[in-house]
């Protein structure tokens, strides 16, 4: 598909917008106030959102590595001394497992070769990300562990590691799944991040729309999110990133709008080898392994270091591993090669009209990650984007596994990936929105556009469709034009597809029954809105009997359906009981399970689900992604009469692209960890209503609402 094609007139008269748009941008100067530092300022909104204005791109660089700190310290500073490989010198013992892994591959030497590989202006800005990380720490050292100023100071090759690591070894080569530990839940729950983009001529007042929703873990850590406001000279960009990155993932400036959501291309192989005397074989021949000394250093309890001395073993295919299960495993990455990921992003948020972006996202830097993209020229696109190496056979679950390593046939070649014009990709679709919700890339817009017979089949599974997909799918499809109004109010929703396609069903099966625990859950379940708001009765209730009825905490398997999914009817499918008597079973057994936990079987849903953090302690809503939820919470099984979050609603925004723009968001669990911060809950209200704020774009809206200033 390609872009849609405007007008002469309205061609011209984008392209003279354009022209002097980018003009202007590159000479004008941020916005700062008289009294601002020789450096720039930050304007610190009453949410604890840092508005950052540089007279320099490194300046703004500079400002955004000391917001983190002010907001992140105690999380941030651990995180580069993890990155450094070096977790065990500073902190302990329990850290020593995650040092070997880091050393092991070799991911802070490759950091130093990344950041020489840098363009002089953006090597100039990683050093000031560093330097204002290091100063803020060094100048507001209150509240923040005495224990992590030993990392201090932070350089450009941390900033690099840290990327690194975040990247290449834990969203692309996850250490638990290379040694045979369970998936992180954030991997297989299949209940991550919603994308939307929905074009011109399907709005009502004629400007595209663009939803970011990444959903990631609650708990503290490398997937925490940050909000900020980047300004400079050319530099205009609002968005949300994972905290230690110097860029914007999320992002979205006055002209266009990007965002992530987590797909399924593989940038990594776990190999099984096949030991035989000192080597292993490879190809009918026994090949020695390539040894290499490495040492780490250890605090003991009484503080003193220890150095702990251990070898690594490389095969032709990379470094070696042991299972827990004894199994010897080989780990090849693909793009070792491409140090570029950091500056794709800067670029992509630097672009200003269609064609900038897809210079940027045509370098294929970045190494994972669906790309879904809006303008104010009205363009959309989907991306299955990724570093993703050639294979000669094999399907994505072939990839998955162990995959055999005693032949050549399975090496890939670490320089043959595959181009952005061979990635599935959807532009200016006919049905006028593209959507993910980290499902496979064939059902991105309806009607749909690609086709998996013709990609290799390792690049995604063709099904079956999560039902939460399904749910995005329907709220975006139609010939109806949506305000802006209802394209929040179809964010929000908390519905359950897969009560409306099983309830029916079981509800119907019930009525036969004479047993009276049956005909009290069908009574609650037939008066239940089929919502998972605060104040729904018998959504509980649900959720316990479609655990039985899928096997799992997080309703994965869709195998007790009657009709199964296919990609010939993906909107209907799966629906249906396959076994109606077991159903009923499972539902009597759901009754006992759910007055168990909760005391009553039509308790309301937020009382035991509750967003609590601190003193704020309110009715929670929103549900299990494979219920067909679209406002995602995956809760934690309950502990002290309450369930908390673990995963789900954590930043979103929502803009149009409009004059002027409009922008609404929310940060839920808050932008600021540090100790005494009255910004770790003060969004939490907001969330348990369902709504948003508006975010503050212009300099007008950010002087109106100023907490405090800082200049540097």
């Amino acid at each position: 598909m390609h872009p849609a094609r405007p007008s002469c007139l309205r061609r011209c008269a984008l392209a003279l917008r354009h022209v002097l748009a980018i003009g202007l941008l590159a000479l004008a100067t941020p916005a700062l106030a008289a009294g601002a530092g020789e450096h720039g300022e930050i304007l610190w909104d009453t949410y604890g959102v840092p508005h950052i204005y540089g007279r320099t791109e490194a300046d703004v660089f500079y400002g955004f590595g000391w917001s983190q700190v002010r907001s992140h310290a105690n999380i941030v500073l651990h995180l580069y001394g993890e990155a450094r490989g070096r977790a065990a010198e500073y902190w302990g013992a329990q850290y020593a497992d995650q040092d070997r892994w880091m050393i092991s591959n070799d991911v802070y030497p490759r950091a130093r070769i990344w950041y020489d590989q840098q363009t002089p202006q953006f090597k100039q800005d990683l050093d000031a990300f560093a330097r204002g990380m290091t100063e803020a720490a060094r100048t507001h050292p209150e509240g923040i562990d005495p224990s992590l100023m030993q990392v201090l100071p932070i350089t450009g090759v941390d900033v690099v590691a840290h990327a690194e690591r975040l990247m290449n070894y834990i969203y692309i080569a996850n250490e638990k799944n290379v040694l045979g530990d369970a998936p992180p839940p954030d991997t297989k729950g299949r209940d991550g991040s919603n994308a939307w983009a929905l074009m011109p001529r399907r709005t009502k007042d004629g400007h595209t729309m663009l939803l970011a929703n990444p959903h990631l873990p609650w708990a503290p850590g490398f997937f925490t999110y940050y909000e900020a406001h980047l300004n400079g000279p050319g530099i205009d960009l609002y968005g949300a990133t994972q905290i230690g990155l110097p860029i914007i993932r999320f992002a979205f400036n006055n002209d266009l709008g990007f965002t992530n959501t987590v797909n399924t291309l593989l940038g990594s192989t776990t190999y099984k080898l096949t030991a035989k005397g000192d080597g292993y074989v490879f190809d009918g021949k026994v090949l020695p392994f390539k040894v290499t000394d490495r040492q780490m250093q250890v605090r003991q309890p009484d503080g003193s270091l220890k150095t702990v001395r251990f070898q690594v073993k490389h095969t032709v295919h990379g470094p070696v591993f042991e299972r827990h299960d004894g199994t010897l495993v080989a780990l090849r990455v693909a793009g070792l090669d491409r140090p570029g990921m950091l500056k794709q992003y800067w670029d992509m948020g630097m672009a200003h009209t269609f064609k900038q972006f897809l210079a940027a996202v045509e370098q294929v830097q970045v190494p994972k990650f669906n790309i879904v993209y809006g303008d104010r020229e009205g363009n959309v696109m989907y991306l299955d984007n990724g570093i993703l190496p050639r294979h000669k056979s094999g399907d994505l679950a072939f990839w998955e596994g162990l995959v055999p390593g005693d032949t050549s046939d399975t090496l890939w070649d670490e320089a043959d990936i595959h181009t952005f014009r061979e990635l599935p990709k959807v532009i200016n679709p006919a049905g006028g929105f593209v959507q993910n919700t980290n499902d496979t890339p064939w059902v991105s817009t309806w009607p749909r556009v690609l086709d998996p017979k013709d990609y290799p089949s390792y690049i995604a599974p063709v099904g079956p469709m999560s039902l939460r997909s399904q749910t995005s799918v329907l709220s975006m499809a139609g010939d109806k034009k949506l305000s802006f109004d209802d394209f929040i109010a179809r964010k929000r929703s908390v519905h359950s597809l897969a009560a409306d396609r099983l309830l029916p069903a079981l509800l119907a099966q019930a009525k036969g029954s004479s047993d009276p625990e049956i005909a009290r859950a069908a009574d609650v379940l037939s008066r239940w809105d089929r919502n998972f708001e605060a104040g729904s009765r018998g959504a509980l209730l649900f959720e316990e009997w479609g655990r039985l009825f899928t096997g799992d905490y997080k309703f994965t398997s869709q195998q007790g359906y009657r009709t199964p999914w296919t990609l010939d009817d993906p909107l209907a499918t799966p629906n249906g009981l396959k076994h109606p008597a077991l159903a009923l079973q499972q539902l009597k057994q759901a009754v006992g399970i759910t007055e168990q936990r909760y005391g009553s079987i039509d308790r309301a849903y937020g009382e035991v689900s509750r967003f609590h953090i601190g003193e704020v302690d309110l009715p929670g809503r929103g549900g299990f992604g494979n219920l067909g939820v679209f406002d995602v919470i995956t809760w934690d099984p309950i502990k002290d009469g309450e369930r908390l979050p673990q995963h789900g609603e954590t930043w979103v925004s929502m803009v149009e692209f409009s004059t002027p723009l409009k922008a609404r968001g929310l940060m839920s669990y808050g932008n600021s960890t540090m100790p005494g911060t009255p910004h770790n809950n003060d969004q939490l209200g907001l969330l348990a209503k369902g709504e948003y704020r508006t975010l503050w774009t212009t300099r007008e809206q950010v002087d109106a609402h100023v907490e405090s200033i800082e200049h540097y």
